[in-house]
């Protein structure tokens, strides 16, 4: 689903040549101008649910417009994997910061909250992100743990438990981009990093 960046033609063609060259069977759920397909039957039908970036804030209204946040929820308790990039992650989530409302970065609270953390994305590469998790954290306004990612750096869960730290090309796993568990502990924000290819503890 590419439906946090308007359901994007360009973004959907580079999507299925990624996924066709996996050796992937691929079909989408588009919600612009109306949904392409029943969103339980082409969810709960699919091995895999892939969301792309953009917009969390849109994409989370639309979704539970049409009532895809619903879907989702049945597809992911009947085994079906969620996975996506940017907002794509932080929807699965309790939050965490977004751009969805402009340059400065806000938090966003009402994500679908299958894992029960705030998300950081794009942690490396944008200067507001990490101080501004913490504040949220440290302030309550998200949860008490966070997971956060460098970019190309992704976290596997299993139910919800994340359990390793995986990527999309080769990383050095002490130098390179990482995934980091982030934890309010008596007051003070303690982050620990975990390198791609490692568990978490």
């Amino acid at each position: 689903m590419e439906t946090a960046d308007g359901d994007s033609s360009r973004r959907y063609a580079m999507s299925y040549e990624a996924f066709n060259f996996a050796g992937c069977d691929v079909t989408e759920l588009k919600l612009f101008p109306q949904p392409s397909a029943d969103p339980e039957e082409r969810l709960c039908g699919s091995d895999l649910v892939w969301v792309g970036g953009g917009s969390v804030a849109n994409l989370l209204a639309l979704w539970r417009l049409h009532d895809v946040d619903h879907a989702m929820r049945a597809a992911w308790q009947q085994g079906v994997i969620l996975g996506g990039v940017s907002a794509g992650s932080v929807c699965w989530h309790v939050g965490g910061a977004t751009d969805s409302f402009g340059p400065t970065l806000q938090p966003v609270t009402n994500a679908l909250g299958f894992l029960p953390y705030a998300n950081g994305v794009h942690y490396d590469c944008d200067a507001q992100r990490r101080p501004l998790l913490h504040k949220l954290i440290r302030e309550e306004v998200l949860p008490p743990r966070a997971y956060a990612t460098d970019d190309c750096v992704g976290i596997w869960y299993e139910g919800t438990q994340p359990t390793s730290v995986v990527a999309d090309m080769t990383i050095d796993p002490d130098a390179g981009p990482a995934a980091y568990r982030v934890e309010l502990i008596n007051g003070e924000i303690v982050e620990e990093r975990v390198g791609v290819g490692r568990n978490f503890s």
